[in-house]
């Protein structure tokens, strides 16, 4: 039986420690995309030319962890709609990406300065999930800033609107995490498979078309 493909969409250097738990199934096979070589992806490239890079229809799932962020706010809604593109009839994307209204609470009641959680790259403070990793863009990866951010209902929002049916969305632990389900996926056997990564809750019907 064929495995499942899964494009880690900002794949980086290494494998997400929250994706492991999915690809150790030996049911799923991934492809790494990153728009920085050195890190050797299998697929070199902007997640915004993502139709160009990958064949129509090629991919069963989509992991997209804090990488959203990284574009400017009118390139969101063409890249999703490219997700769909890209995805099987029966796939699924999974996002995840800073929640700016879960900062702004942490910044009003702590300060701007107050670490809200300790990373690998070390603390992270509000400037940091609003603006980029600080360290990271002082080492020269410019790649890193942020240009725009989201709330559940933002994400959501731009979901539907790039023509998922289904969206799922969660908020906790400064992290908005999203699935956006293709027409013919199966939520229940999907979420499932997804619970050790990420957990999802809450449903949203298609709202007007204002981004």
């Amino acid at each position: 039986m064929a495995k499942k493909k899964m494009l880690n969409a900002g794949a980086g250097s290494t494998v997400a420690k929250r994706i492991q738990p999915l690809l150790s199934s030996h049911d799923w096979e991934e492809i790494r995309l990153d728009v920085d070589g050195s890190v050797k992806p299998d697929i070199v490239g902007s997640i915004t030319d993502l139709a160009k890079l990958c064949r129509p229809a090629s991919f069963d799932a989509i992991w997209c962890s804090h990488l959203m962020e990284h574009l400017y706010a009118h390139e969101i809604h063409p890249t999703f709609v490219q997700f769909r593109e890209v995805l099987k009839p029966d796939g699924f994307a999974l996002i995840m990406s800073p929640d700016l209204e879960a900062v702004a609470q942490h910044m009003l009641t702590k300060g701007l300065g107050a670490v809200a959680y300790v990373s690998p790259a070390g603390p992270i403070r509000p400037l940091d999930m609003i603006y980029g990793h600080s360290g990271a863009i002082e080492q020269g990866r410019h790649h890193m800033a942020h240009k725009t951010g989201f709330s559940c209902d933002r994400m959501g929002n731009l979901l539907l609107s790039a023509g998922f049916p289904t969206v799922s969305v969660r908020s906790a632990n400064f992290e908005v995490c999203a699935l956006a389900l293709m027409p013919e996926a199966e939520d229940r056997r999907i979420q499932p498979q997804l619970e050790p990564a990420a957990s999802t809750s809450g449903r949203r019907r298609p709202p007007p078309r204002d981004g």
